[in-house]
């Protein structure tokens, strides 16, 4: 027996409607990780490099929006394996960024957010890709 998606219980969660969840995503970890550009640097920093100034309770509190992005990614079917990479980063990103300045510094380079959301992207093109390769190779029956 297979396990169902959750997409498939929440019947508002299809096509036009799962772009709109990751492009809110997308916004979402763009303001947690790089909301502005450090003038002659490559560097982006957001909401969870200034709330990381404040040890441990900060990158505690910039752990939210990160779990939310991981609890989106299993309400639009991420795979398990995504899942827990996902959560890998996250972990990374709130222990390394709970180390006074090296943290912050972490913090800074490393974008959790967006590469989890970048992560969700892949996954569920492949995941798409796969679903149309088989429906291609289904052989058309006739009846009649």
């Amino acid at each position: 027996m297979t396990a169902k998606s959750p997409l498939s219980d929440d019947p508002a969660l299809h096509g036009p409607a799962i772009d709109a969840e990751i492009a809110a995503l997308h916004r979402l970890a763009r303001r947690m990780d790089a909301i502005f550009r450090i003038p002659g640097t490559s560097v982006d920093v957001g909401l969870d490099t200034f709330l990381g100034l404040i040890p441990v309770v900060g990158d505690t509190l910039a752990a939210a929006p990160s779990a939310y992005i991981i609890y989106k990614a299993h309400r639009l079917g991420a795979t398990p394996g995504a899942l827990a990479y996902m959560g890998f980063n996250m972990a990374l990103d709130w222990s390394i960024g709970s180390i006074p300045v090296i943290g912050d510094i972490f913090d800074a380079a490393y974008n959790a957010n967006i590469r989890n959301v970048s992560l969700l992207e892949k996954n569920l093109a492949k995941q798409a890709a796969r679903a149309r390769d088989v429906s291609a190779r289904r052989p058309e029956i006739r009846l009649g």
